[in-house]
């Protein structure tokens, strides 16, 4: 009912009491018009004495405060929570005083101790004489509009707080606190699922201070166990009125904090498939747990159970990252200290063999099978020692350490150096030389970009490399177009060319053949080597740019040079090139088809065209799979 009814009731009222008052000469006789009349008022209505006693109340009235009129009739209701007494008897005098009283905001108590919030208006009750004998007061229940409005504005808070803050603990404290208001509870406490070991535990407790919330965080319990266990596997809202009288209540919670539970109201945080936890308020400081806060606290979990589970999830991202980063940065200093480490000692095994190679022949000793021993031994060497090479390329920040300390050295005693090789030859020079093979080995790469015509560079590459790949049976296509000059250092070139080449031949078998071809595109010079090979299977396709590349067994690094077909490799050569497009500013892509006689990666090519029983012409070679690198500048 609106508030101008109200008025317009109770004046009616009033006026209709007063028209009876000629007609009626006895006082009962007026109250029982007026009993009439308030019966069929919708609001609760109270009539009492100017001694406070209870005249009559309606049936409203005994609707929303619980007592009946046989139960309060001659007696004072004692229903005026402590703290309004005085703003009360101050509004009686008011009343008494100006006769009438309108939209008086206030509480009172049910008869089963619920404190409702009221609005109240009332108005004095005269005799046939015009003299008072009494009041009525009509009440409104703003109960639930007050926790709705309430409620709305803690949601605000809430969503504002959702909206602006990224860390879980910085908004939990706020929204349990406000929860806590809400229902107006002693302790408030969100409970947090962790899936793997099938337990529940406090994310936040509020009720007293921080030190009270940490007695909270060190439990867990089973997520079967309790009235929180209970909703979290039910999905169900539960109120418990007396946890002494609950069989399933875990004590253990009041024996390990310093809270004890009395009352409790448990709401499931719920999402569209699953529950992640369950909000729990204990203790209501008025009256018992009603319906009315289990959809408040309802409609609060619903509101936050997402950005509490995305800010969850976004928290466990952030902590996987830095663990990974982390990782990562072990990794480099790893990687970057074995490169270190395992260059000198390669260096100088290598230099020994071939100083020991030297004296065998000078011995006359060379024999055919120590030869051998020699040159696969170096051959593995140069291996390692270009898988070095390559690992420095990879490497951001280059450990030059060994140069320093060997720079440093022949500086501090060139003079002595001199002497003594002046002693032991004639070949002065071999400082010199020394001194050359320290930066070769061991100093760090200046690379300066240089102009460079690739339709001229192209040809005269292959022509170096021709030896390499001589032995190899297979057939090189050159197309090479009048193209603009690059912009690059030709050191970068080398390896980016000469290590797409190499891997072309390695992947290709004998009798097939590989195209490589300069053309312009887009007033860009663009690069294309196409071998007609094995060709790589959709999952290594999708990982040769992302992570290290596996190649074939290692095993064969010892059994076949570089250029052999299926000779093996560290797998860096396409990510090393993928690093250099990004710091010279080309763009380089793959297409490849798996030879479809070799789906898997375990499956295994000939090495020939002859030999592959499914191929009865070169053409089905050709036709079946292969690979094409596009460089465009």
């Amino acid at each position: 009912m609106k508030l101008a009814d109200k008025q317009s009731t109770l004046q009616g009222t009033q006026s209709a009491e007063k028209s009876f008052v000629p007609k009626y000469k006895g006082k009962s006789l007026v109250q029982n018009r007026l009993r009439t009349l308030l019966r069929f008022l919708p609001d609760p209505v109270l009539a009492f004495s100017l001694d406070n006693k209870v005249e009559y109340i309606n049936p409203e009235f005994e609707k929303t405060f619980g007592w009946t009129l046989k139960e309060v009739k001659g007696k004072n209701i004692k229903f005026i929570p402590e703290n309004m007494i005085d703003q009360t008897k101050k509004r009686m005098k008011q009343l008494l005083k100006n006769r009438s009283s309108y939209n008086f905001e206030t509480q009172r108590y049910t008869k089963d101790g619920r404190i409702l919030d009221i609005l109240i208006n009332g108005s004095i009750l005269y005799n046939e004489n015009n003299k008072p004998v009494g009041l009525v007061l009509v009440f409104r229940d703003l109960t639930v509009e007050k926790r709705m409005t309430k409620s709305n504005q803690i949601m605000f808070k809430i969503s504002k707080a959702l909206h602006h803050s990224q860390k879980l603990g910085d908004i939990i404290a706020f929204i349990n606190k406000e929860i806590q208001k809400l229902i107006s509870v002693e302790g408030s406490f969100i409970l947090l699922a962790d899936r793997s070991k099938e337990q529940l535990y406090f994310l936040s407790a509020q009720y007293r201070d921080s030190e009270s919330e940490k007695q909270f965080k060190k439990i867990r319990f089973p997520d079967s166990q309790g009235v929180s266990g209970h909703v979290y596997k039910s999905g169900k809202p539960m109120i418990i009125s007396d946890v002494s009288k609950c069989s399933f209540f875990l004590k253990r919670i009041n024996k390990e904090t310093d809270f004890i539970t009395k009352s409790m109201l448990s709401v499931p945080l719920k999402l569209k498939n699953k529950i992640i936890g369950v909000v729990t308020v204990a203790n209501k400081h008025h009256g018992e747990f009603d319906k009315i806060d289990m959809e408040l606290l309802s409609m609060v979990t619903n509101t936050i159970a997402l950005p509490i589970e995305n800010v969850r999830i976004h928290e466990e991202l952030h902590k996987s990252y830095k663990e990974l980063k982390t990782l990562n940065h072990v990794k480099d200093k790893v990687i970057n200290h074995l490169a270190h480490e395992l260059k000198t000692p390669i260096s100088v095994l290598g230099a020994s063999m071939t100083l020991l190679s030297k004296k065998y022949k000078a011995e006359g000793l060379e024999i055919q099978s120590i030869k051998n021993i020699f040159a696969r031994g170096l051959r593995n060497l140069n291996r390692i020692l270009d898988i070095q090479y390559e690992v420095e390329d990879l490497l951001k920040n280059k450990d030059f350490k060994a140069y320093m300390i060997l720079n440093k050295l022949v500086e501090a005693c060139k003079d002595e150096f001199t002497v003594l090789i002046e002693n032991e030859t004639e070949n002065t020079d071999i400082l010199d030389r020394v001194i050359d093979s320290i930066e070769f080995l061991f100093g760090p790469k200046k690379n300066h970009a240089q102009s460079i015509f690739l339709d001229e560079y192209i040809p005269k590459l292959i022509e170096k490399l021709r030896p390499e790949f001589m032995h190899r049976k297979c057939l090189l296509n050159i197309q090479v177009d009048k193209v603009a000059a690059v912009h690059i250092p030709p050191e970068i070139i080398d390896k980016i060319t000469t290590g797409i080449i190499r891997n072309a031949f390695e992947y290709t078998p004998d009798n097939s053949k590989i195209d490589i071809v300069l053309k312009n595109t887009e007033n860009c010079s663009e690069l294309i080597i196409t071998d007609y090979g094995i060709g790589f299977t959709k999952k290594k396709l999708q990982l040769i740019f992302e992570n290290y590349f596996v190649p074939p067994e290692s095993i064969d690094y010892s059994t076949k040079n570089p250029y052999d077909f299926n000779a093996g490799g560290c797998g860096f050569d396409l990510l090393r090139i993928k690093i250099f497009s990004e710091s010279y500013n080309f763009k380089i892509w793959i297409d490849s088809n798996r030879c479809s006689l070799i789906p898997d990666d375990n499956d295994l090519c000939p090495g020939d065209i002859d030999l592959c029983q499914s191929c009865i012409t070169q053409n089905d070679c050709f036709n079946s799979g292969g690979t094409s690198i596009h460089i465009k500048f």
